[in-house]
């Protein structure tokens, strides 16, 4: 989360999400944090693994799921879809974060399994 409000203090909202996953994956190595970008997430189906498409933007640690978002308000959709990465990944943390806010403490949200 330290990162994260050091990106939003540096560059402040109005970007596009990929500038914020960008400085963020470079915040996270200044702080010596292991992380995966853009990790695929299979989907279990009836015993098979299926490559459906879906990614998470950041896996830090091998613990915490970070979904990035650049958007007006964060909707229920956006929260599904980080409880959704974490049910299917088996992961029990994650951090929804927007950076389209003035005061980045207003857009991230916690949701644990």
């Amino acid at each position: 989360m330290g990162g994260a409000i050091e990106v939003h203090r540096v560059l402040g909202p109005g970007l596009l999400e990929s500038a914020y996953e960008e400085c963020l994956c470079h915040e996270l190595k200044l702080r010596g944090l292991s992380f995966e970008r853009q990790r695929p997430l299979p989907i279990g189906y009836k015993g098979i693994s299926l490559e459906c498409g879906y990614r998470l933007d950041l896996l830090v640690e091998s613990a915490v799921v970070v979904e990035i978002k650049a958007v007006s308000a964060i909707e229920p959709i956006h929260e599904a879809q980080l409880l959704t990465y974490l049910r299917i990944g088996g992961w029990k943390v994650g951090l929804l974060v927007n950076f389209n806010v003035p005061i980045l403490k207003n857009g991230i949200r916690r949701r644990v399994l």
